[in-house]
């Protein structure tokens, strides 16, 4: 068993004195693969609502357009992430490391509120993991039947073939419609069909593919285990009025699998919930950094409660002060500083959001002259502009220049956003007034109401 943090502790010691049942070699476990048991309930109904419209969006907004462009990409090709007709480029890159943050102080506002129920709920490794036993369930049969030596027969080859294609099925499509969000997926499937797909992005599919079918389908809760970061810090997220799956050892032990007499408590051994649980603990010999919340082991708890005609709740959400001081406490001081900087981070990302650029706008002075001098006594300075847009309705850009009497200028002055985005156009500003060595000038870049501003100097010759 793996115990983390204080509340884990303070768990175990509450059951020293209670003996542990030997459930070294389980049915449902077999070289070393668990077979998962489902069940139904609350909490399974719970994973379905919030899972299913996730996968859902996950596939359908891989095709859904928008003015004339695919609604949600990562467009390397124009460095930009687009969310319809909000965009992030590469100038936004502190916004979005910012949204990571936010994201991150989320999780962990939610680690210690309910604990890992991100993990057991709306997690994509716990998702699509869910999916490919439910194939399995449903292809070669219960966990006990999986988990049982079976010749290889006719009919158990077919079906784990079946379930092997509903898998690569299930794979190829993950793989597509991720994909799909760096590539659009009109082109991709186009290059898909007529075999025209470059190779790095063939490639890449490639690798999303067994990615998914290795992961959902072999590796499964051994991410959650040793690769997933979350199951190492989680420890110090909880504290002692943190909402995790729980064991009431006071009410369950000592456990009533035997017909002897004494006093008993509510568990029956009947390790219904070591056998649903998608990462193979048991629940009862206290909290376990592998425990993703998923609440499987409530519900296969509670359908044994309400057939023995006892009260719900043996296993449940609960916290630790909850079980053993019967006392809940929903704000704490971590937690409300940890509220409270989410909060902050909230207000200050939506201000960066609101104060977004929508066009870089960059002069630079030719550096190769100073100034010319025009056969017309015409003074003229050489100027570098660039302009990149950051939107997609920014069409064209028109130049001017502010600060000089009687001034000309010559050049590249009405950009494209679309053929000039981020190409240096040469512009000249001309003059025939009498100017110091230096004169400040304003360039305005205009289009529609929108104007972007640049100071740069205009150099005459020194008197």
């Amino acid at each position: 068993m793996v115990f983390h943090s204080e509340v884990a502790c303070s768990r175990v010691k509450r059951m020293t004195n209670i003996p542990l049942y030997n459930l070294d070699s389980p049915k449902h476990i077999a070289n070393g693969t668990i077979h998962v048991r489902l069940v139904s309930g609350l909490f399974q109904r719970l994973r379905y609502l919030v899972s299913a419209p996730l996968v859902t969006l996950f596939v359908v907004m891989a095709w859904v357009q928008y003015d004339g462009k695919q609604a949600i990409q990562f467009s390397l090709a124009e460095h930009q992430l687009r969310v319809f007709a909000w965009s992030l480029s590469w100038n936004d890159l502190p916004l979005l490391a910012g949204l990571l943050i936010v994201a991150a102080l989320i999780l962990f506002v939610m680690a210690m509120t309910i604990g890992r129920a991100w993990c057991g709920f709306a997690c994509p490794q716990s998702i699509w993991s869910w999916m490919f036993i439910r194939i399995e369930d449903f292809t070669e049969g219960n966990s006990r039947k999986r988990a049982r030596k079976q010749p290889l027969t006719f009919n158990r080859m077919i079906r784990k073939l079946t379930k092997h294609g509903l898998w690569i099925i299930v794979s190829a499509v993950t793989a597509f419609s991720f994909s799909a969000y760096f590539f659009p997926s009109r082109e991709l499937l186009h290059g898909l069909l007529t075999f025209t797909l470059p190779v790095d992005v063939a490639g890449w599919l490639l690798i999303m593919f067994g990615l998914t079918y290795l992961n959902a389908g072999y590796v499964r809760e051994k991410i959650c285990l040793h690769a997933c970061p979350y199951a190492r810090f989680q420890s110090v997220m909880f504290d002692r009025d943190t909402y995790t799956v729980s064991y009431d050892v006071e009410r369950g032990e000592p456990r009533n699998k035997s017909k002897a007499l004494g006093i008993k408590g509510d568990c029956v051994d009947c390790t219904l919930c070591v056998q649903v649980c998608p990462v193979g603990i048991d629940i009862r010999n206290g909290l376990q950094a592998a425990c993703i919340d998923c609440g499987a082991c409530i519900d296969a708890c509670d359908s044994v409660m309400r057939h023995l005609g006892k009260p719900k709740g043996l296993i449940r959400f609960a916290s630790d002060n909850i079980l053993t001081a019967s006392k809940a406490r929903f704000w704490r001081p971590r937690l409300f500083a940890y509220s409270a900087v989410t909060a902050v981070c909230i207000v200050i990302i939506t201000i960066g959001f609101v104060n977004k650029t929508d066009l870089l706008f960059n002069v630079q002075r030719d550096r190769n002259e100073l100034y010319v001098l025009q056969a017309d006594d015409r003074l003229c300075n050489s100027y570098q502009v660039k302009i990149e847009s950051f939107v997609h309705d920014l069409d064209s850009v028109e130049i001017t220049v502010n600060g000089l009497n009687q001034a000309t200028v010559e050049g590249a002055t009405n950009l494209s956003a679309l053929s000039d985005n981020a190409q240096w156009q040469l512009i000249k500003v001309c003059t025939k007034e009498d100017l110091p060595y230096r004169t400040k000038i304003n360039f305005v870049a205009t289009s529609g109401e929108k104007s972007w501003r640049q100071i740069s100097t205009f150099i005459a010759p020194s008197t």
